[in-house]
This record gives structure tokens, sequence and C-alpha cells, in this order.
């Protein structure tokens, strides 16, 4: 693929991003991409292909027995701790910053990472939009406040009475993790989370029979957007048959704990 970009067409195009999550970039690379369908792959486009491939190469998406924030035993894991490389964060920040510019456009919004996870993710996010043309300030919690020094639960930008923030997490599962976050948030006097973005949308009942994306909008009165969904993965897994057992556990899995696909997942670029 680097072979057939003409990347002085590209200024904004590194010769290692030319794979086909940029390959329809142009200044600004992020912005306004076309949509670009992988050689092989029915239904999937590719940049939904690539990324969960490359969750699965980085060892961020699992499969076997784990137990979710929420307690749900489930048979995959999403675990961005596995983020463990700086070109790896780098990949990461350009999938999210991709989703940001689809849905948000240029809103200035204040990036919020929750402990530990969302950290360095929204970190990575802050540069890869930056790198794009939109400098937007972050901040994280502590996971206990400080007592001394400069104090307080927060690093970074403190966002002001009227500004926006972006929520940027590794999944949502129940919504537990989304609701913990809203909960620290509310110190903020004055500032509206404008948006939330994960990695992947498990497409699992909340606290209801609705998605726990659906109900984590519906209550705080913001969209949770996914860069992909359990489906896509489903998808994903199907074209090898050596992951049919996994395929079939998560098929499982869904019939007793999923819920439709939520329609804020991320739309096709």
């Amino acid at each position: 693929i680097a072979e057939n970009l003409n990347l002085k067409e590209y200024p904004s195009v590194t010769k290692r991003d030319s794979s086909p999550l940029f390959a329809n970039a142009k200044e600004g690379s992020l912005r306004h991409p076309t949509p670009n369908f992988k050689k092989g792959v029915k239904n999937m486009q590719a940049y939904k292909h690539e990324f969960i491939e490359f969750l699965e190469s980085a060892g961020v998406l699992k499969f076997g027995d784990f137990t979710a924030k929420s307690g749900r035993k489930i048979p995959y894991f999403i675990n961005a701790g596995e983020i463990k490389t700086g070109d790896q964060i780098r990949k990461l920040g350009k999938f999210y910053a991709k989703a940001y510019f689809e849905k948000l456009g240029d809103k200035k919004a204040v990036l919020y990472g929750p402990a530990y996870k969302g950290i360095p993710i929204a970190v990575s996010v802050a540069v890869a939009l930056s790198e794009n043309g939109l400098d937007v300030p972050f901040f994280f919690n502590r996971k206990e406040e400080k007592d001394h020094g400069e104090g307080g639960v927060f690093v970074g930008y403190k966002p002001q009475a009227g500004e926006e923030v972006v929520i940027v997490e590794d999944v949502i599962t129940a919504g537990t993790a989304i609701r913990e976050s809203m909960a620290i948030l509310s110190k903020l006097a004055g500032v509206k989370v404008a948006a939330a973005f994960v990695m992947v949308d498990r497409c699992e009942k909340g606290q209801t029979e609705k998605s726990a994306m659906a109900e984590v909008g519906e209550e705080f009165g913001f969209p949770v957007y996914s860069v992909v969904n359990v489906y896509d993965i489903i998808e994903y897994l199907e074209e090898d048959e050596k992951n049919r057992e996994n395929v079939e556990r998560i098929k499982n899995y869904l019939s007793v704990a999923g819920s439709k696909p939520a329609a804020v997942s991320l739309a096709a670029f």
C-alpha cells in the first residue's frame, strides 16, 4: 500500500501511516476520509477490520474467561492496558481522532481520560487531533484526592464553566465506568459533557433491557460513540474457521446479555 500511495499528494500522511485507514487521506488526513473497503472483506469497512486487527495484535482483544467491572462473566475482554509502546498508543490515538472528527467536527472540547486506562488514551487523542489542526486541552483524575501541593482530584487542564468535555474510555459493558466518571465530573461547576468515545461497544444490556450505551445517553443527555462493536468483531472472527469456538461463545453470551447494536456506534466514514 505504501508503494501505491503518493505521499507528496498527501503531505499529512507519513509512510508508516499509509495503511487502509489513511489511504484516502488528504491534508488534515483524519478529518474527511471517504469510505474504503478492504479486498476480501464483504461487509466490513477497511478501517473497522484494521482496527480489530490492531486490537488483537496488540493483545488488547483477548478471548477466554474474564470478569468485567460490572461483575459479569464474559468470554472476551478489551484491555487498553496492553497498549505498551509508543507506536501502539500513536495508532490508537489516530483511530479515536478519526472518530472525533467524524462525529464532532472541529468542536473544541476538553478531553477527559478516566484513571487509569483513559489517561494515555486522552493524551494520544489530543496529540492526534493537534497533528490534524485541532489543538484541545486534556485532563484526567486521580484515584485518590491529593491534599498537598496543587491538591484536588484532577490533573492537567481544569475546565471552566461553560466549557464542554469529551470522555475517552476503552469500553462500555454495563455503563459502570461512565457513571463513575460523571460522578467525578460533577465536581466541575458549569461544565457539560458533550460526548463519550470508546473503542468497542459490547452491545450488552445495561441496567434495563436497553443497551448500556443507550442508557448512558438517555441518562446523561449525551451520545456515546464507538469505533467498532461486538458484531464487527464477530464478523472479523468469522473470516477464519479457527475462530469458530470463540464466535460461538460470544454469540451464546450475547443471547443472554446482549442487546441490539447501539444506533450511536460510529457510522461509516
